[in-house]
């Protein structure tokens, strides 16, 4: 089973990251994707960039044979997530700009990211993953 998936929200994400943090070095790659949460009147993300990109993203992680973790680390409602003080936008490790926004996570920090308008390009995606 290569892909390995976590999920926190603001409130859970500190035991979820210790765990996915204590994990990550079973793992060829580890990623965190920042992404809104689904809007329960339509069943899909309240963000359109998430509902481009995340089909691409799992589909490009679960097509790898190295062992992946991935967090999936759900931002909240659009009013949460617009908050300039939002946890996610004022931590010093994530600095988030935007949804969703993947992350590579090595050697206890980011070693790079897809920001937004880029998340659901499929070689970028690769790239990030190879560590490139």
């Amino acid at each position: 089973m290569p892909l390995k998936v976590l999920d926190a929200t603001p409130s859970t994400f500190g035991d979820v990251f210790g765990k996915f943090r204590s994990e990550a070095p079973n793992n060829k790659a580890n990623l965190i994707l920042f992404l809104a949460d689904i809007d329960p009147s339509t069943s899909l993300s309240w963000c359109p960039d998430c509902v481009r990109a995340e089909p691409v993203i799992y589909k490009k992680l679960e097509a790898s044979s190295d062992d992946v973790a991935l967090l999936r680390a759900y931002v909240g409602d659009r009013p949460t997530w617009r908050n300039p003080q939002h946890p996610w936008r004022v931590d010093s490790k994530f600095k988030l700009k935007g949804v969703p926004t993947l992350i590579r996570w090595e050697n206890d920090s980011v070693k790079g990211r897809l920001e937004d308008y880029e998340a659901h390009l499929g070689h970028k995606i690769d790239a990030l993953v190879a560590g490139k």
